[in-house]
């Protein structure tokens, strides 16, 4: 068993792949068949497995979350930290912060195409903490 935290840095919003990070986590930690769990620590940012070979298919999922969560909503009570905070916490709550991969072979088992994301809600750059814990 291997517990790590990565500390992820990200430019704004959007998808920001990490694959190659996990996958040096799950390499060094010499576990052959088990299961990767990654957590993220914050509540307006997100995790996702998604197409990592073209960018258009990255840029219109987050279009399309933009398109059904808004900026700037009237209902919004929650704005103290500016007009992206709440939709955010909308993001976050509507897709998910753990994720399960399973490692067969000492590798992650994801499809030829699939990346690990992280999506970034809000629109300032900084840090986002992601535990991955790998066990057999």
């Amino acid at each position: 068993m291997s517990v790590i935290t990565l500390e992820l840095h990200v430019p704004g919003q959007g998808l920001h792949e990490f694959t190659n990070q996990v996958h040096d986590s799950v390499a060094s930690s010499g576990v052959r068949e088990g299961l990767c769990t990654l957590f993220l620590q914050h509540t307006s940012a997100s995790l996702t497995i998604q197409e990592n070979a073209d960018p258009s298919a990255r840029r219109d999922l987050e279009r399309w979350l933009d398109r059904l969560v808004p900026e700037n909503d009237p209902l919004y009570t929650h704005t103290a930290e500016g007009p992206d905070d709440m939709p955010a916490h909308i993001k976050a709550a509507l897709t998910a912060t753990s994720l399960s991969i399973p490692i067969l072979d000492g590798r992650m088992a994801l499809g030829t195409w699939q990346g690990i994301f992280l999506w970034e809600h809000r629109h300032h750059r900084g840090h986002r903490r992601v535990v991955v814990h790998i066990g057999s």
